[in-house]
């Protein structure tokens, strides 16, 4: 059983070693990746099974007790995210063997992805908030690698900007933690829960909290400290754009979503209307930006911003069911953000550009690429029967109920103008003619297309499938939201009271 908890961690970490083991050998690189991925997938199917069935599952690592030593928890919120990360980390990984160049693949790609997925996952599983900082460390040094990887030009100035942010937000959170520790004299999450009500000291809790809504923040793109993800995410090559798209930015979501139903709750009538407003104005200013731009990843880029507001709005809401919505959300999102961005690889490797306007003519030459970008693309507008209508619809009638009339409305507003933005897309990409001159796709670029579908075909079969079958994700959704509301399994299974 402890093992179960650890490999999500132990897996990629072995991976990443194997690879710059065998740092010359691109073949038996690529071929280990692959395995890692897989091995990831399985582990993390079955952590959601055993948590699903036998409740929260904790672990002590050197069998120091809580709230003294390392902490791994996996309840059903981290299980489910451990396991979307582990699809999606899967599918970028089929994706890159048929999308990555060889000389980013010959400077470490492979080791990085998977450092990378061990951040993520560690972030997801840890019981501590030293830790989350340590594993927060681990994912955003290899994400400042592999966004500046190969040395272009707009590479590095996107990953300078990157960096500064992120390297801000780290300084944050770290701040954050020392004064957290100062106040309760633990960083244990489940422990800082029993002490944190019994302080007394309100204000400085509340201080505390404001500290961590900015850092997380800044790592989950809300406003208005957004504007570092549009002008760094569509820089890298797709594959690393789609990990980044699908993964980064929920991680700061998770975390804001786990210290505000778990330590900062005495004042939720101050901070989680706050957290209210803030989703309101990430929905607007993110899909006005998208609205705007012209390139293809630019406009994804813009649209994760406003979609982040949707996935906090469940939080603000704090109530069951919001949190059940954001829950489902997310995991509608990380697998629909990231196709749209393999797909907009596809295309470029179809047209040779980014651009909209240099773009056209892609429904008649590749009616499959066209049909996989639609999928993925209404679902994120938010159009019955996939996942995303059923993930907006969850939210706004919990709105509604609320009668917060105002963020449920506009959360309506945005989805059509979503829907625009995505019709843009469609026009301009796939429906209009190709424009004069546009080169013609030679076999081997049509050979490797080929290989680049293949795992956008998985992503968009399973937005089906969430759609289809959304029932069984809400209920999950329902009960990781009641574990999250009524935190008393979480802090038994840690602390062992």
């Amino acid at each position: 059983m402890k093992l179960l908890l650890v490999f999500p961690l132990l897996i990629p970490l072995s991976t990443a070693i194997l690879c710059m083991l065998t740092w010359y050998n691109r073949s038996l690189q690529r071929s280990l990746a692959l395995l890692g991925s897989g091995a990831l997938l399985v582990t993390a199917i079955r952590l959601l099974t055993r948590v699903t069935v036998h409740g929260i599952q904790a672990v002590q690592m050197g069998a120091w007790p809580a709230p003294q030593g390392i902490t791994l928890v996996a309840d059903l919120f981290s299980s489910v995210m451990v396991l979307v990360s582990a699809v999606i980390g899967f599918a970028v990984m089929l994706y890159s063997l048929a999308h990555m160049d060889s000389g980013r693949e010959s400077h470490g790609y492979y080791p990085l992805f998977n450092f990378l997925m061990m951040g993520v996952c560690g972030s997801f599983m840890t019981g501590d908030l030293f830790n989350m900082y340590v594993w927060f460390e681990v994912l955003l040094t290899s994400s400042f690698v592999l966004i500046a990887l190969g040395g272009e030009r707009a590479q590095v100035e996107g990953a300078i900007k990157y960096v500064t942010l992120n390297l801000i937000s780290s300084a944050l959170f770290l701040a954050g933690v020392g004064i957290l520790y100062g106040l309760a004299g633990t960083l244990n999450m489940a422990d800082l829960a029993v002490k944190i009500p019994q302080l007394g000291k309100t204000h400085l809790v509340t201080a505390c909290a404001l500290v961590f809504l900015v850092a997380f923040g800044i790592k989950a793109a809300v406003f208005p400290l957004f504007f570092w993800l549009p002008a760094s995410y569509h820089t890298p090559p797709v594959a690393v754009s789609a990990i980044f798209a699908g993964l980064l930015t929920k991680v700061g979501v998770y975390a804001l979503i786990r210290v505000f139903t778990l330590i900062f709750v005495g004042e939720t009538s101050f901070t989680h209307s706050l957290i209210l407003v803030v989703s309101a104005l990430t929905m607007v200013t993110g899909v006005l930006g998208a609205v705007a731009q012209n390139e293809f990843r630019r406009i994804l880029s813009f649209h994760i911003i406003s979609q982040i507001g949707y996935m906090i709005m469940g939080l603000g809401l704090y109530t069951v069911a919001g949190l059940a919505g954001s829950i489902f959300y997310i995991v509608h999102h990380i697998i629909v953000k990231t196709n749209l961005f393999l797909v907009s690889g596809a295309v470029e490797r179809c047209g040779g550009s980014f651009e909209l306007k240099k773009l056209g003519g892609i429904y008649l030459k590749f009616p499959l690429l066209a049909a996989l970008f639609l999928i993925p693309a209404l679902s994120l507008a938010g159009m019955p029967p996939l996942s995303g209508f059923f993930a907006k619809l969850s939210l706004i009638q919990e709105g509604l109920v609320l009668k917060e009339y105002l963020v449920s409305g506009v959360a309506l507003v945005v989805g059509f103008l979503t829907l625009f933005s995505m019709m843009k897309i469609w026009h301009e990409v796939f429906w209009k003619d190709a424009p004069v001159g546009a080169a013609p796709l030679t076999a081997r670029r049509q050979e490797s297309l080929a290989g680049l579908l293949f795992p956008v075909a998985l992503l968009a079969l399973l937005t089906v499938y969430l759609g289809v079958g959304a029932e069984g994700l809400f209920w999950l959704s329902q009960r990781a939201a009641q574990q999250l509301m009524h935190p008393s399994e979480y802090l038994a299974a840690v602390l062992k009271r």
